[in-house]
């Protein structure tokens, strides 16, 4: 967005006073101290289980109170805090992963994040959220360790992107507070993770130098505003829905590793959004004990200060904490404040009464992968506990909900009967799920041969596929379907932007020798299709990574059985170039140099369609972007009707800050409604979108062009119409004042948009703000 040299000077005097908050010296951010940590006070619900939280500390020693912020590394969970079996406290469990129960055995392999996202389906969001968290609950485990917030997705190779939403943050913000309260609804706490700015995994943490020195993790320099409405925004909406606890990342933010920084913990989080939940580290996070209790963390994971020191037992926590009350260094104020945290959600979910315990078979399969801790002597446990329930039918939906049809020439799809099949990709037999380990996975292949009586030929081998030698396909298939996949994993960033294993010649050798080649990727994020223009690929999926059910989900989409209605939550790039954020990765003696592991964020809030818009870039697939079986169409006129006035560019002063921040911010200012009908033939679901514009003027440089401010997904059958209504808050009209330090309704108009995708937007008008 351009702005003129003569226009709000004292918007640039702003942004000048936010580089000096924030400590900018010669292009580096330093975090400013914020003391003390704020006390939970039980507003927004939390009330009575405060309550009984307070009551419960009253009745524990220091070291009662020490072990209940400590991890327990002895237990049979990916975290364990220890019984106090004084007061009847049953200890806590908590248990990865992403999509599923990490290592167990009977469990389910629920579609990514991401996946999820790509539903554009609140509906789906919620029922995937709960679902999974029944089975970790009926598995004994307390603490989900997710919905993920961050990475939001700045990087478009990043290894961790999939277990996210989207790299916008209304959308990831919306995925996270459904998420958040399908999962709290069955009595497990949710656990809002990584905050912040993890954006990431190259140097994600510390490491050591070959001579045994410290290598600090990369700094991610990120600054006021951007932090407030960007990176900020999803954890709000998980604050406001009330999460149980937040886990601060590996990562430093301006110099301060985030579980110690004080301006993150104490100011934004605790003080600022008003979370009444605890702050618990990432596994080996934490780096000090005193300094970073007083910074905000309230229990110290996994425990002990390093892998290597379990069998010890040292912990910057534990008895360290015991001591440090005892000589005066931490106050017994602030560690009541920290026990009294952990227990409120215990007893706001109801896990102080009848919880199911920890399936006796989790001890032994975290012995078998890690050598760590024991398994107890005796004969193995019982067959682990079956928890899968029917979930493998919201699976397989939910997997071809997140389907996005991105091309569609000659009306390939969906399948008509055809009786010849070919079948290419290393891909199209592979079995990983995301969990590392699964009880039940469905390849594609197995999904299409369930499918279809159709003659299938095939070649797995994508090696052999790039050497164009077909001669054992004959005759040529009535269509071909090509599986590609990309890698992505913890601890790594993507390399490439191109799908793995020789895609591109994959694809151009199989459409050489089939003039009907569809194309299904399964990818954690962002790709480039350099074959997308190839006359020969008439149809091209991005399924993501559709969970346990996958060969159902895509079988269900290319025969027609399910209609796509998938929309990209991210924006596919004609070339690479046209992303310009590289991941900071630093090779030789100069990696071993702390200060060189600095990540500025200097792009602001131009990430994803916003970079696009600005830099009036064309993508191949805009975020948003998803075709159908069926059409749409939207009137070309939407109402905009005030529902309360603005009598203030600034929210209401408020000395009671409520979990999500100051309640004002969520108060309703407009009423949008619009129609849409299915001018097609066959039932569908259509996502609208609403984008918001503010004016030039009246904004500081940086701006996006637009942002979401709204969707909705709409389900019609043949012919039907509906009408669709959306609500702008306070907080979707406002950018953040970094001089005032709070959010700001602009002078002006703002315009706002509704339509099919970020680049296909029919129908605008304009509001008076101020």
């Amino acid at each position: 967005m351009q702005k003129k040299t003569s226009t709000m000077k004292f918007l640039h005097i702003s942004f000048l006073l936010t580089l000096l908050n924030y400590g900018v010296l010669a292009d580096k951010f330093t975090t400013p101290d914020n003391f003390p940590s704020p006390h939970m006070t039980g507003d927004g619900n939390w009330a009575a289980a405060f309550s009984k939280a307070k009551d419960m500390v009253s009745k524990l020693s220091t070291q009662d109170k020490a072990s209940l912020v400590t991890g327990y590394d002895m237990g049979g969970c990916n975290g364990n805090i220890k019984p106090i079996e004084s007061v009847g406290f049953t200890g806590l469990c908590l248990q990865d992963g992403p999509a599923g129960i990490r290592l167990t055995d009977l469990s389910s392999t629920f579609p990514a994040g991401l996946t999820a996202a790509a539903s554009w389906d609140k509906s789906l969001l919620y029922k995937r959220a709960y679902a999974m968290a029944s089975e970790f609950h009926d598995k004994g485990a307390q603490v989900l360790l997710g919905p993920v917030a961050g990475p939001l997705g700045r990087h478009p190779l990043g290894g961790r992107n999939w277990e996210g939403f989207s790299p916008d943050p209304y959308l990831a913000g919306v995925a996270m507070a459904y998420s958040v309260r399908g999962i709290q609804d069955t009595g497990v706490q949710a656990s809002a993770k990584h905050f912040i700015g993890n954006e990431q995994e190259t140097q994600r943490s510390n490491t050591l130098s070959p001579n045994g020195t410290n290598v600090d993790a990369i700094s991610s320099n990120i600054d006021d505003r951007t932090m407030h409405e960007l990176y900020l925004w999803p954890f709000a909406d998980a604050v406001k829905t009330g999460v149980a606890n937040v886990m601060c990342s590996y990562n430093r933010v301006n110099q301060t590793y985030a579980c110690e920084n004080s301006k993150l913990l104490n100011g934004l989080l605790k003080g600022e959004l008003g979370f009444q939940g605890y702050v618990v580290s990432d596994w080996h996070a934490t780096h000090s004990g005193v300094r970073a209790i007083q910074a905000g963390l309230d229990m110290n994971m996994p425990g002990p200060i390093d892998g290597s020191d379990q069998s010890s037992g040292d912990s910057y926590f534990g008895q360290s904490i015991t001591t440090a009350v005892n000589n005066g260094t931490l106050s017994e104020e602030r560690l009541d404040d920290m026990a009294r945290r952990v227990l409120t959600p215990y007893f706001f979910l109801g896990q102080d009464h009848d919880y199911r315990s920890v399936d006796p078979s989790s001890l032994y399969l975290l012995s078998q992968t890690y050598g760590f801790p024991p398994a107890p002597a005796g004969p193995p446990p019982l067959p682990a506990r079956d928890v899968r329930k029917d979930h493998a039918k919201l699976i397989r939906d939910l997997g071809a909900a997140g389907v996005v049809l991105l091309k569609n020439t000659n009306g390939t799809l969906p399948l008509q009967h055809p009786s010849d099949i070919g079948i290419f990709g290393n891909d199209a037999a592979d079995l990983s799920d995301g969990t590392g380990r699964s009880t039940h996975v469905v390849s594609p292949l197995q999904g299409i041969r369930a499918r279809t009586d159709a003659h299938l030929q095939y070649i797995l081998d994508n090696q052999f596929i790039s050497t164009g030698d077909f001669t054992s396909i004959y005759p040529v298939p009535d269509v071909c379907l090509v599986f590609l996949k990309t890698w992505v994993s913890e601890g790594s960033d993507r390399l490439s932007f191109e799908n793995d294993w020789n895609s591109t010649t994959v694809v151009n050798n199989v459409a050489s020798m089939c003039p009907n080649t569809v194309v299904v990727t399964h990818s954690g994020g962002v790709n480039t299709m350099p074959w997308a223009s190839n006359p020969n690929v008439t149809a091209i999926l991005a399924a993501h990574f559709p969970g346990q059910e996958s060969g159902h989900s895509i079988a269900d989409v290319l025969f027609g059985d399910v209609n796509p209605s998938g929309r990209l939550p991210y924006t596919i790039p004609l070339d690479a170039s046209d992303y310009d954020i590289p991941v900071v990765n630093i090779s030789g003696r100069a990696a071993y140099d702390s200060s060189a592991w600095q990540a500025d964020f200097t792009e602001g809030l131009l990430i994803d369609y916003r970079h696009f818009d600005a830099k009036n870039i064309t993508p191949l697939f805009e975020f948003g972007f998803g075709l159908s079986y069926t059409s749409f169409d939207l009137d070309q006129q939407h109402t905009v009707k005030p529902i309360h006035a603005i009598a203030s560019p600034f929210p209401s002063p408020t000395t009671n800050v409520t979990p999500g921040g100051n309640p004002d911010l969520y108060t309703e200012l407009f009423n949008v409604t619009t129609a849409v009908k299915n001018t097609g033939t066959v039932p569908g679901a259509t996502v609208l979108q609403l984008y918001v514009s503010l004016q030039d003027a009246s904004v500081p440089d940086g701006t996006p062009v637009k942002v979401l401010r709204g969707f909705e997904k709409v389900h019609l059958d043949a012919t039907d119409a509906a009408s669709v209504s959306f609500t702008l808050t306070r907080r979707d009209l406002s950018f953040w004042n970094t001089t005032a330090q709070d959010w700001q309704i602009p002078t002006g108009e703002a315009t706002v948009s509704i339509g099919f995708s970020s680049r296909d937007l029919r129908s605008t008008t304009t509001v008076h703000l101020l």
